[in-house]
């Protein structure tokens, strides 16, 4: 399995949340937000489930960003194999 992050272009407050979609051999599966500090985040899976903070900060799902390509940690691998929908 192979997974994407591409973020989410859209006009921000500034101090709004940051969203990111998740794409697994292409297809969307996912979206992962987190607010402005990267403290407060979640996951919402395309069926529908949500849940907040799958793995702890954004740091501990998200790596990369800047000059760095987004990456998902290896936390969020497990975390999306384990409990995503079998649908999604």
């Amino acid at each position: 399995m192979t997974f994407t992050v591409k973020h989410v272009e859209k006009t921000r407050e500034s101090f709004g949340e940051y969203r990111y979609g998740i794409y697994e051999n292409e297809t969307l599966i996912a979206y992962f937000w987190h607010d402005y500090r990267g403290d407060d985040n979640g996951i919402e899976f395309i069926n529908g489930i949500s849940k907040n903070d799958p793995v702890g900060s954004r740091g501990n799902f998200l790596l990369g960003g800047g000059p760095q390509p987004l990456t998902l940690s290896k936390q969020a691998i497990n975390y999306i194999n384990e409990s995503r929908p079998k649908s999604a």
